[in-house]
């Protein structure tokens, strides 16, 4: 999965916790709303903020999938509250191949390929 159609894979899926994400998505996901946040924080902070709202809901979905993907539940994110083994482990999770069998393959196939 390019960067552009993992970027518009999470916006249009922006509040789908269903099914599952691969690697590729999650992560190119997470480099746009990096860039984009310190990119928007140079111009105004206030607008650096709705960014951020507007981009949570779709962050924790995507978070939610590729966690399915590794055949863990999305309610693991919560592990972010608990800090550094929880990130630790989270970071750990989430850079994991997907597994073919899981749970959550019944649900949707992970889009394109790692």
């Amino acid at each position: 999965m390019t960067f552009g159609d993992s970027i518009n894979t999470c916006f249009s899926k922006y509040a789908d916790f269903k099914g599952r994400a691969s690697r590729s998505e999650y992560w190119w996901w997470v480099l746009f709303t990096f860039l984009a946040s310190i990119a928007i924080s140079m111009v105004s902070h206030n607008v650096s903020g709705f960014f951020s709202l507007a981009t949570l809901l779709p962050s924790l979905a995507v978070g939610a999938r590729r966690l399915h993907d590794t055949d863990r539940s999305g309610w693991l994110q919560l592990l972010w509250m608990v800090p550094v083994i929880g990130w630790i482990l989270l970071i750990v999770w989430l850079a994991q191949e997907g597994k073919e069998s899981s749970r959550y393959a019944s649900l949707e196939p992970a889009t394109g390929p790692d």
